[in-house]
Parts: structure tokens; sequence; C-alpha cells
């Protein structure tokens, strides 16, 4: 069973007044744990601790934050140095709790957070439909979480405690003005920027809708084309996808967390294509996942890379997005 309504905030993620480290990778986790901390109300003088990019910089712009080198899944050295560093942070100054939605940044930092006794709370990525990550497992298994978190009904314990869904704060809605059926749409494509998995069966497949035009903008990340109409950006900043997603007739997107939700938020209602393993385009098949999710909750337009289509696009072009108030949401 897949989760679609909100809980009341578990008393230790409601942190008000107190001083949190928010430990997360950037991408979806941080995406998350940013929206997660808003109904958190912690301390002023908290501090983000993630990597340094475009996101980063731009979401938690005025925080106190704490930048480390990236952290690869399964990358040991990395975990060690997180480790160190916050070790270090932890003896020279207080923290009520350290709070995390992974990924193998986390490990460190609750290693360290367990040596100078500070609680902890992990909360699994929203992606986790099935059952916890590798981090997830791992942090069960060694006890250095105090709280654990899943965002899923469908496998939430007494020890996996069901916390409210950053999915279900959305709901579709129809779109106030619908592009003409006689021009070509405006398309923003993004692909995000993971690393290093290309992504040409959802080009290719966009390339086949007869849709593309002049007006499409392509922000591809590791999948290199030369045979695209249009304007063409390995990687965009924050203020050029927020124009050109905003602009677009229609937001076609991989099924990545952080960028399906940042979407979400601007109201609109997104194309998604998920990546899948069996084409070397992602390390599982998590997206798939996380397609299912946003398909049930009615907030996106779902589609395989094999069979999107032109009807797709215009289906999705006739939608928007609405947040919904707390009121609004059923209860889990």
């Amino acid at each position: 069973m897949i989760d679609t309504g909100m809980a009341a905030l578990p008393a230790a993620e409601n942190a008000a007044g107190k001083r949190v480290l928010f430990v997360a990778s950037t991408g979806g986790h941080l995406a998350q744990l940013n929206r997660m901390a808003v109904r958190m109300d912690a301390a002023p003088d908290s501090v983000w601790l993630t990597f340094d990019n475009e996101q980063s910089r731009s979401l938690l712009a005025g925080r106190e934050k704490l930048l480390v080198p990236y952290v690869a899944p399964r990358d040991l050295p990395g975990v060690a140095r997180t480790f160190r560093v916050v070790l270090d942070l932890l003896g020279r100054e207080h923290f009520d709790q350290v709070i995390s939605t992974g990924a193998a940044v986390a490990f460190g930092a609750f290693a360290a957070a367990r040596l100078r006794g500070v609680p902890t709370t992990y909360i699994e990525s929203v992606s986790r439909i099935a059952g916890p990550s590798l981090t997830g497992r791992l942090l069960a298994g060694t006890r250095l979480a105090t709280r654990l978190r899943t965002q899923h009904s469908g496998w939430a314990t007494r020890r996996w405690v069901l916390h409210p869904s950053v999915l279900a704060d959305f709901a579709p809605v129809p779109r106030s003005e619908v592009p003409p059926a006689e021009r070509p749409l405006k398309i923003f494509v993004t692909l995000g920027t993971i690393k290093p998995y290309r992504f040409d069966a959802l080009i290719d497949a966009l390339l086949a809708t007869g849709e593309m035009s002049g007006d499409t903008v392509w922000q591809l990340g590791e999948t290199t084309r030369d045979d695209l109409p249009g304007t063409v950006f390995t990687q965009t900043t924050a203020a050029e996808f927020a124009r050109y997603s905003t602009e677009a007739d229609v937001v076609v997107t991989h099924a990545g967390v952080g960028t399906i939700l940042e979407l979400l938020e601007k109201g609109i209602h997104p194309v998604v294509v998920a990546r899948e393993r069996v084409r070397d385009e992602h390390v599982d098949d998590h997206q798939r996942q996380i397609a299912d999710l946003v398909d049930l909750l009615g907030v996106a337009t779902v589609a395989g890379a094999t069979r999107l289509s032109a009807a797709d696009l215009r289906s999705a072009s006739r939608w928007a997005t609405r947040a919904l108030g707390s009121s609004e949401v059923t209860p889990a």
C-alpha cells in the first residue's frame, strides 16, 4: 500500500526551538529535508550539512551551512571524511539532534553523533516505497539512528514509524490557460545531473513525438547530444531552471524526487519518465516506484520512455498543481 496521507508529526521530528544539524546529500534528499524542516520549526541557528552545488547554494541561501566534499554511494573514504568533520563540529558546538534523509553522508554524521551522545533521526526517502535503502538498512542494523522514519505506511513498523509524505502535499487542478492545438508546445526537458548515467531513450522518444521545436529547452546532464532542436544546456542555474520551467507549456523530467518536488512547488504538472536499470540509466529501479507514486496521486503524467507520445505531452499541458493546506490533506 502506498501512503498518500498525512499524519501528525512525531514528537521526535517536531524540533520546535531546538538546534538541529540537518544532513542530506544534494538532489532529492536535500529537497525533501528542506520541505520537512519547515514543519519542524527548528531554531534559527540550526545548521545544514550538505554538498556545494547550485541547488544547495540557492535552496539554503541565508541559512547557516557546512559544505563538505561529495560522498558517493558506498564511498567509505567519503563517509570517514564526513565523520571527522561532524565529530569536530559536535565537539565545538551544541546541537539537540541530528536529522537526515540520507544518503551515504548520513552514515558518517550519525556515527559522529553517536560518539558525542546526540540523538539522531533518519527519515527514509519517499522514493523507497517497498522498504529502506542501503543507508537505511545500515543505520538500522548498526543502531546509529536513534529514530527511524518511513514515508510509506506499507512498510511502517513499530521501529520504522510513519512520517508524513512530502508528495502528499499536492493535488492536480485544471490549467487556467491551455496551449492552442495549432502551435507547437513550448517544452522544457530536464534530465537531472546523475553521474555517469545517460538517458538517450527519453530523448529519442521525445524526438519521435514530433513536438520538439526551436522553442524546446534541454537540460541534459550527462547525456551529450548534437542532434536536438532548440536550446541545449548541460546544466542550468537555479534561476534558469525556474524561468524555463515556468515559461514552458510542458516540463518533461526524469523521476528524480528533487526535481519533481521543485516542479510541484512551482505549480507545474510534469511529464515524468523513469530511468531504468536495464538500460544502464540508473543504479537501480527506484525511479519507477516514484513514477508510480506521482501517477497514483495524479500530480504528474507518467509514461515509459518507449511509450511516450505527443498525446501525453498535450494531456500534461492541460493540468497544473496546487499545494494543499494542512486541513485539506486526508489523515493517514
